[in-house]
């Protein structure tokens, strides 16, 4: 079955930015749209506002004659822009002017002007060497002198301009029908495409940042979690009981982690609680244990006494075993320096006697000179000793175990019997595992050796050659002298 993929927290922000970016915007532009077409606001330049303050100022006289009266409005105008001009057409061909205009807008605007509503005049091009013209705005306006065409500028000249003028002007004109109504059907198509020019530019540039800025962001806002779960990652048997941190984690992810620390107490109690149990068990087995050692000693030599004795002492070795397993928890304070050869060879001497009633000869093989280790002791004694115990358990019950130490901090034990298959040399480390399901012991020794071992920075291997019987390999890390 395969698995889903795990989906990406960065890549599924910027996503999903990009897409509310998009949205928002469309939403702001509809809106904006929306609230001009009701509103209806009118933006006024400043040509465009001379001519609104000019309107209410045009009128006849009583001889019907064009005149500019001088309201309020005007002369605060005309305060604030004292370069105002005006020129006043009626239907009639009366002119009436106001402030000094340009003489090439004094003249005659011809019949195409004249007609038209709405202009702005412009010159772009030399004139006299020099182009001094400014842009005048022309349009017909409804003032009480009848419909009049207002041509005007705020300047005289472009010398007295400010220096810097912008000038935007966007006509939208829409296709009609013969009735005068919008031709939608016609209109929608290009305008969609105009929203469509407009927009999408600005959804790339915000697409484009939002991509760009958002990993950055979001790596450095899960930094603090990313430190947490690398912690986590490094949690294994022996240090059950760390806790997680939280001070660096995102909020959202805090109930996360405190649920994860709590199931880690609960796991740690658990296993606490059960290594209670096998010692207490452990401890409770060693006294029946002792107490029928004590009377098969007093039974006759026949031999199912010996048998029932051997039995027991399986038993209570297995009581050890169990006893050993628990105590691999202690610190590595507990820890001293020892010579290995003068260890491993004191090993050899108290196992002597048992190997040589099973019917083995013992030898120990020491190195030239110490082999200095650091060690919990106990540790490395339980180690030693379960490793020689299986030669005799396993050995065949002829030939030679040989106990046998290097100067790179090695321990090979040796023997003659019928050896371990290859296929099985990883399969034997674990509890309670057995090459043969109906052989003695309970299958604990080497798994036990391989954590002591590993507790020490070690190793534990059975080697293989063209030799005769097992050769198992205890590698130990030296102790690294001051220089």
């Amino acid at each position: 079955m395969k698995l889903a993929r795990a989906r990406s927290l960065q890549w599924l922000l910027v996503r999903r930015l990009i897409l509310l970016q998009a949205a928002m915007l469309v939403f702001f532009i509809i809106l904006l749209i929306v609230v001009l077409s009701v509103v209806k606001p009118r933006l006024m330049i400043d040509n465009e506002a001379a001519v609104t303050a000019i309107v209410s100022a045009i009128d006849r006289d009583k001889d019907g004659k064009l005149v500019v009266q001088d309201t309020d409005e005007l002369r605060q105008f005309r305060a604030e822009h004292p370069k105002v001009w005006y020129i006043i057409h009626d239907d009639t061909g009366q002119t009436a002017r106001v402030g000094m205009a340009p003489a090439d807008y004094d003249r005659d605007l011809g019949n195409l002007l004249s007609v038209v509503d709405h202009a702005s005049i412009g010159f772009a091009g030399k004139h006299d060497g020099r182009e001094m013209r400014p842009e005048a705005l022309v349009q017909k306006v409804d003032t009480k002198a009848g419909t009049v065409q207002v041509v005007t500028s705020t300047f005289h000249s472009r010398s007295d301009s400010e220096g810097f003028d912008i000038s935007i002007t966007a006509i939208v004109d829409m296709a009609r029908k013969p009735d005068g109504t919008v031709d939608w059907p016609r209109v929608l198509p290009g305008l969609l495409a105009s929203l469509g020019i407009v927009l999408l530019p600005i959804i790339l540039a915000m697409g484009v940042t939002t991509l760009v800025t958002t990993p950055a962001v979001v790596r450095r806002s899960l930094a603090g979690l990313i430190g947490t779960a690398n912690q986590a990652a490094r949690i294994d048997f022996d240090t059950r009981a760390m806790q997680l941190p939280v001070k660096n984690v995102p909020q959202e992810v805090v109930p996360l982690v405190n649920a994860f620390n709590q199931a880690l107490s609960r796991l740690a109690q658990g296993i606490d609680s059960h290594n209670r149990f096998l010692t207490d068990a452990a401890h409770e087995l060693r006294t029946p244990i002792a107490i029928l050692r004590t009377r098969a000693e007093l039974l006759t030599e026949e031999p199912e006494t010996l048998r029932l004795r051997q039995d027991i002492e399986r038993l209570s070795h297995l009581a050890q075993q169990l006893l050993d397993h628990q105590s691999l928890d202690r610190p590595s304070e507990h820890r001293r320096i020892v010579d290995l050869a003068e260890f491993a060879g004191r090993v050899a001497a108290d196992l002597a006697p048992l190997a040589i009633e099973a019917g083995y000869d013992l030898a120990f093989e020491p190195p030239d000179g110490k082999v200095e280790v650091e060690v919990n002791a106990l540790q490395i004694e339980q180690l030693l000793i379960n490793i020689v115990r299986n030669a005799i358990e396993h050995g065949g019950g002829e030939g030679t175990i040989t106990v046998m130490v290097d100067r790179a901090g090695g321990v090979e034990i040796h023997d003659e019997g019928p050896g371990i298959p290859v296929e099985e040399h990883k399969n034997v480390f674990e509890p309670f595992y057995r090459v043969h399901p109906h052989s003695r012991g309970a299958g604990l020794g080497l798994n036990l050796a391989r954590q002591i071992a590993q507790l020490h920075g070690g190793s534990i291997a059975i080697l293989d050659g063209p030799w005769r019987g097992a050769r198992v390999r205890i590698q130990l890390p030296l102790r690294h002298r001051a220089v």
